[in-house]
């Protein structure tokens, strides 16, 4: 039993030096530069596939391909990734989480583009050929002894770089003020490629480290990270020695869940959510230091108007009806999805965009409604979709409770934590026995959904459902602008700028966290609900942690702050996407790196507070003249009667809308004759010199909580 034990152990101990290095890498990069950065595991992961590709699958030796990664590809790309990183230094936390969350995800796309994730792939040992040798009675590979020697090597080069070189000095002082270090004659830029090559050849040396250990899988190297995660939580993203000791933690538990864990039906998935666990636990246990490098970026919440919110909901459903009308069974599948997916979307615009509560766990939340109206709504019962909402929102009040000590990237760890531990653990799980009832989660494999019946209809086809799902993001649209116009949405604002200040005011964070954090939920269940009812069966891998990242991203770059990001970012992932792949099969992997591509852009800066807000801006003058929304409205409506009556095809329908929405919009636009235009006044006149307007107020509590 003894001898058991200790062979765990050493399993445990080579796993925690191959975490202890790749943390090691994740703190340097953070501790540097204050970008916290989730694209770490997915380096690695890229960095195995390409030593896998020379060693393998070109024959290069292991001491040609080795250094070619090490020393080459992996700083080479550790200065590319600090070339794009380094616009958003000066910027909030919310464009750093973007373009690393957007690394993340592209790099998963472009590997499963390059190497053909239906291949199977492994990687040797080091050493592989050598005899292993003993302690006492456990047995120790080569390779197991290389990796414990390199994390302890890396650790010391790390303690001399940081501590004891002018570099590492420059390194340390750089996220703290960058002006400041420019004056002292130090080069900041130069410091933060020094921590970007350094993270990026640590995470390399990791994931070659790791790769023989497991399958060759993107999504799955990529989310390794997490138990890197947990072991950089260990030491507050900035102490080495506790980094290593969480390595440890982390490795060793592992090693024991995997040897000593009870097998049954239940708790298998367990041990590969146990890193996530893990990691809230720390989350939530350990104390944090204020977010390095942190700034504060808030943008304007537009209130949407009552007239705007009702036009806004009619175009949603008139636009299901078309699709309903002239779409096929096989294509109104694929892109009645829109609204399932805006539905999804809209639940972060309460959240991320009013509260300033980030979450990355909302396509999981989702998978949490497709199940429960799978379970009660089997045979069309209408009472499952509330249902579902209600169960949806009490886990997203749960949810809460973390998030009163965990703010920013904090946040965005333990939600993403929390998304892993429903895909890793929960979903995969076996049906039980709830209130006398049997409940299944995805019956180990799939979920079935139908149809709600409703006023004696039993909606059992693809195109009533597809307008039914209309109806309820329209409706979700109006209950989220009548949140952010009423008394409610005010304070979810002022708790976005200042939580300090909303407190001092009175306010009570406990309840206005567990209430936004219910309500997004409750949308993102109804989401999930009719995302599998609109595919009549949905499995786990729908709803995973990677596949929610392609969402985050669309609704970042479309708007969080804006309620018609809903629609933009359904229509995003199920229209033009699918139908480029329709089209063009080929371009399938290049259609899995766009939201990748968008949020690099966004992030970057090249979208300013996202693309909705833009495009209404740009456009406001056409949406406010009657002529030209007369016009189009018409030229849809002649069209669409036209291909009802196959007068015309799709193709035909789609361009034809296309040109009367530009010319409507060209017409609306043109300037007239030069008007007077009042002059502005001055905001201690407000009301006096000019009306006092509902805005008014608000523009003052914001002003005061974010300057004073």
């Amino acid at each position: 039993m003894m001898d058991q034990f200790i062979a765990f152990g050493i399993v445990g101990l080579s796993t925690a030096a191959i975490y202890a290095i790749i943390s090691s890498g994740l703190v340097v990069t953070y501790a540097t530069t204050g970008v916290f950065n989730f694209a770490h595991g997915a380096t690695g992961m890229m960095a195995a596939f390409a030593y896998w590709q020379l060693s393998v699958g070109w024959g290069w030796p292991v001491w040609l391909a080795l250094p070619v990664i090490l020393v080459v590809l992996a700083p080479l790309f550790g200065i590319l990734v600090e070339l794009l990183m380094r616009p958003v230094q000066g910027l909030g936390d919310a464009e750093k989480l973007v373009m690393t969350i957007a690394l993340l995800s592209g790099l998963i796309a472009l590997a499963r583009w390059i190497w053909d994730p239906m291949e199977p792939r492994s990687l040797p040992s080091f050493f592989a050929d050598r005899t292993p040798f003993h302690i006492g009675s456990a047995t120790v590979s080569w390779h197991q002894a290389m990796t414990m020697v390199i994390a302890i090597a890396v650790a010391l080069a790390l303690r001399v770089l940081l501590f004891n070189t002018r570099t590492g000095v420059e390194m340390r002082a750089t996220v703290d003020d960058r002006a400041l270090v420019g004056l002292t004659g130090a080069n900041p830029v130069r410091a933060n490629r020094v921590a970007w090559v350094a993270g990026t050849v640590l995470a390399a040396l990791g994931g070659v480290l790791i790769a023989s250990m497991v399958s060759l899988d993107a999504m799955q190297l990529s989310l390794l990270i997490v138990s890197a995660y947990a072991a950089a939580i260990f030491g507050r993203l900035t102490s080495l020695p506790m980094t290593f000791v969480g390595a440890i933690v982390v490795g060793c538990m592992e090693a024991y869940l995997a040897g000593y864990l009870p097998q049954n039906e239940y708790l298998p998935g367990l041990r590969l959510a146990a890193p996530a666990i893990l990691l809230l636990i720390a989350l939530l246990i350990f104390p944090h230091r204020k977010l390095r490098g942190r700034e504060r970026n808030l943008t304007q919440v537009p209130v949407p108007t009552v007239r705007g919110t009702i036009v806004f909901a009619v175009v949603i459903v008139v636009f299901g009806l078309m699709l309903a009308t002239v779409l096929g069974e096989g294509d109104l599948i694929t892109y009645g999805q829109i609204f399932a997916f805006g539905v999804i979307a809209l639940s972060m615009v309460p959240l991320i965009g009013y509260a300033g509560q980030i979450s990355l766990a909302q396509l999981g939340i989702a998978g949490i409604g497709a199940v429960v109206c799978a379970n009660f709504g089997a045979e069309g019962q209408w009472w499952a979709i509330p249902l579902a909402m209600l169960v949806a929102g009490a886990i997203g009040a749960l949810v809460a409770l973390p998030a009163l000590r965990l703010s920013g990237v904090y946040l965005a760890l333990g939600t993403g934590a929390i998304a892993v531990v429903l895909d890793r653990w929960i979903f995969p799980m076996a049906s039980l026995e709830l209130f006398g009832q049997e409940f299944a989660f995805f019956n180990m494999g799939s979920a079935n959904l139908v149809g709600p019946s409703l006023f004696g209809f039993h909606l059992d086809s693809t195109a009533e459902l597809t307008v039914f799902a209309a109806v309820c993001l329209a409706l979700a649209t109006a209950l989220v602008a009548a949140i952010r116009r009423g008394k409610l949405g005010r304070r979810l604002i002022a708790l976005r700028d200042s939580e300090t200040a909303y407190a001092t005011f009175g306010g009570s964070l406990l309840l206005m966290k567990t209430l936004v954090f219910a309500i997004s939920a409750a949308i993102a269940g109804l989401g999930g609900a009719l995302y599998g009812m609109q595919l009549q069966a949905v499995a786990p891998e729908q709803f995973n942690f990677v596949a929610g990242l392609g969402i985050f991203l669309i609704a970042v770059v479309g708007g969080l702050g804006v309620v018609g990001n809903g629609l933009f970012t359904g229509s995003m992932i199920a229209g033009p996407m699918n139908a480029l792949v329709a089209l063009i099969p080929a371009t399938q992997n290049f259609v899995q790196t766009l939201p990748a591509l968008a949020g690099l852009a966004y992030g970057s800066g090249s979208v300013d507070d996202g693309v909705v807000p833009s495009l209404r801006e740009r456009f406001d003058g056409a949406l406010r003249n009657p002529i030209a929304m007369g016009s189009l409205a018409v030229a849809v409506v002649v069209l669409w009667m036209l291909r009802l009556a196959d007068l015309i095809n799709g193709y035909v329908l789609v361009l034809g809308i296309a040109i009367a929405a530009a010319a409507a919009f060209g017409l609306g636009t043109r300037r007239g004759p030069e008007t007077y235009s009042e002059p502005e006044v001055p905001v201690e006149w407000w009301g006096l010199q000019r009306p006092w307007d509902e805005n008014d107020e608000e523009v003052l509590e914001r002003a005061i909580a974010t300057r004073g």
